[in-house]
């Protein structure tokens, strides 16, 4: 059995963590596509004379999210850490669209 050097451990670091930056920045663009996506809606609201914000929707956007979730086998995703990302990012497009 080869024993693991520190060298080693280094690029598997390395390695992983090239990974994290390629996600991050597929997450980065797949958020600024909903930001725009949630201005046009924000657009399109303010011409109805619709409110901006609805709690409706929220709750149907994180329930989905949540069978969504509980349909996937072995995620390490828990309900309540996506649900408080979700949040956030409602969050965050609810205020552009004002």
């Amino acid at each position: 059995m080869k024993k693991i050097t520190q060298f080693d451990l280094s690029k598997k670091l390395k390695s992983q963590r090239k990974k994290i930056d390629l996600i991050d920045q597929k997450l980065l663009s797949l958020l600024d596509q909903r930001l725009r996506i949630a201005m046009e809606i924000g657009k399109i609201k303010r011409q109805m004379g619709a409110k901006i914000y609805d709690t409706k929707r929220k709750k149907e956007i994180l329930k989905r999210l949540r069978l969504r979730l509980r349909s996937i086998n072995k995620s390490s995703l828990k309900e309540k850490g996506v649900e408080e990302i979700f949040r956030t990012i409602i969050r965050v497009c609810r205020r552009v669209k004002k």
